[in-house]
Parts: C-alpha cells; sequence; structure tokens
C-alpha cells in the first residue's frame, strides 16, 4: 500500500518522549481514504491513483463528480486528490488507506494550504525594509519605484498584495505517533494551514549523496 493520505489537521500540542523531553507535535485526524480512480500511463498520461476523503451527501456534490462515483459504485466523497505512483496496477478502486499505512519514526512530506492572512504591503508580504523612518520622510513603508523610465510595471514585481493561502509542503517531518484505531497521526513540528485545513502525508525518501555529491 502507497504511504499517502489525507487528513483533517486538528491542532498542536506537546508530549513527552523516552527521554522525557518535551517534544511539540501536530495531530492530524489521517483517513480513512478510499481509492476513487486509477490512472495510468496508457489512458491518461501518467500514473497516478485518486484517494477521497469525508463522507458527503450524494446531493451536495455536482453532475459530474456525481456520475463519477456511480460508476465506481462508490460512496461520494468531498476531498479528492491525486498521488502519483510508479505501478497503478498495484492498486484497485475501493481499497482502503488507513492511519495504520505509517509507523513511528517514519519521514514524511505535509502539504496544505497556508495560513491566509489578506491583503498586505509589502513590508510585510516580502520583508522589505521600508523607507527613512524620520518626520521628514513621507513614504515610511511605501515600497518605493515600481519601474524603470516606463510606464508599465514588470510582470512578477514584487508588490503589495494576498498574504499566504497557497499550496505549502513542509519536508523531512517525523512521525511520533500512530494511533490506529482513532486514525490520529502526531507529526513532530508544525505543518502548514490552520485548523481543520485539508492536509496530503506523503512518505519522504531522501536520495542519498554519493561521494561527488550527486
Amino acid at each position: 500500500m502507497i504511504k499517502a493520505i489525507i487528513g483533517k489537521k486538528i491542532g498542536m500540542t506537546s508530549i513527552y518522549d523516552e527521554q522525557g523531553n518535551v517534544v511539540p507535535v501536530t495531530a492530524v485526524k489521517a483517513g480513512p481514504c478510499t481509492i476513487t480512480q486509477v490512472k495510468s500511463d496508457k489512458t491518461d498520461g501518467y500514473n497516478a491513483i485518486q484517494i477521497g476523503f469525508g463522507d458527503i451527501k450524494l446531493s451536495r456534490v455536482n453532475k459530474p463528480y456525481e456520475q463519477h462515483f456511480k460508476k465506481k459504485k462508490l460512496e461520494p466523497k468531498k476531498h479528492l486528490l491525486e498521488v502519483r505512483v510508479d505501478e497503478p496496477k498495484n492498486f484497485k478502486v475501493g481499497d482502503v488507506i488507513k492511519a495504520s499505512v505509517f509507523e513511528k519514526g517514519d519521514i514524511v512530506k505535509v502539504t496544505g494550504k497556508s495560513k491566509g492572512k489578506g491583503f498586505t504591503g509589502g513590508m510585510k508580504r516580502h520583508g522589505f525594509s521600508g523607507q527613512g523612518a524620520s518626520h521628514g520622510s513621507q513614504y515610511h513603508r511605501a515600497i518605493g519605484s515600481t519601474g524603470q523610465r516606463i510606464s508599465r510595471v514588470f510582470k512578477g514585481k514584487k508588490m503589495p498584495g494576498r498574504h499566504g493561502y497557497k499550496n505549502i509542503t513542509t519536508l523531512g517531518l517525523e512521525v511520533v505517533e500512530v494511533d490506529s484505531e482513532s486514525n490520529i497521526i502526531l507529526i513532530k513540528g508544525s505543518v502548514p494551514g490552520s485548523k481543520g485545513r485539508m492536509v496530503l502525508i506523503q512518505d519522504h525518501r531522501r536520495k542519498e549523496k554519493g561521494l561527488n555529491g550527486a
């Protein structure tokens, strides 16, 4: 079974390890998830599986998703995500993924939506140092010039705008505890997103570097 599961972030707390040290952890209600579709390179151009999390009434989904679940003879799911796999033939629609696919000590990566902070200025959004702070300055927190003798702004220019609320992946996190009965996974440290947000937990296999650093 693939080591990937969708979960809902419950929040942060702390526990004690065997040495008595305090360890900050994030609790995630992970799964159970159902494989709702298997994609292969021959039919779809890439190998992946689609997993669903969270039950929802059939009347709450739109027509395309309604037919999607009816065709697979599955209960509708609220959240759907795709995970790339090497051998799609090893999976079948209807298989259930539980939190028990992970074990204590596993190294994972967690993907989720970061906290949205609304419309912010350049200093808060990009870490600009700002301009003069004396009484004579009229532009304390302004970003300054945005162009070079032209009447337009180059695409990609760092300016005020929406801050946060984008996909963030945190690598190298350690699974501290797995409760198979309640499907709760405790992950060391913080993960992206606020309480109640959906996150994707995947196995993070680090590539071993050779003598030449490759």
